[in-house]
């Protein structure tokens, strides 16, 4: 289980790797956003853009790595074998100045997915 920020509170429902799957990354890789294809289980693939580091607005102690999958499922799937191929690199992570920030930048997300318009 994450945070539980993802969906409450930003509405952008991520899936988090447990903390022994992000100390295993490689050391050098660079914190930010990434984006590839994800699949639950041996479920169909799908776009996903995830999530590598500090989250820095939220103070984070430890690194994190949250997934958004682009897809609406029909229930949570704790517990499922998550299976991602990152491709390339979007951009270094950000902090913003209040919550509002954030908030403005996954509207835009939920606006290009609506579209989409985020192509990978």
């Amino acid at each position: 289980r994450g945070f539980g920020r993802g969906s409450k509170q930003l509405g952008i429902p991520t899936a988090n790797f447990p903390e022994q799957v992000v100390d295993n990354l490689p050391a050098d890789i660079s914190t930010g956003i990434y984006y590839g294809w994800a699949s639950v289980g041996s479920g169909d693939v799908h776009k996903m853009v995830v999530s590598i580091g500090w989250n820095p607005y939220y103070k984070n102690t430890k690194k994190s790595m949250e997934t958004h999958i682009m897809h609406t499922f029909k229930e949570d799937f704790y517990g499922e074998i998550l299976n991602v191929a990152i491709v390339g690199y979007l951009r270094p992570e950000k902090n913003f100045d209040s919550l509002a920030g954030w908030l403005l930048l996954s509207s835009g997300m939920k606006l290009m997915k609506s579209f989409k318009m985020c192509e990978v």
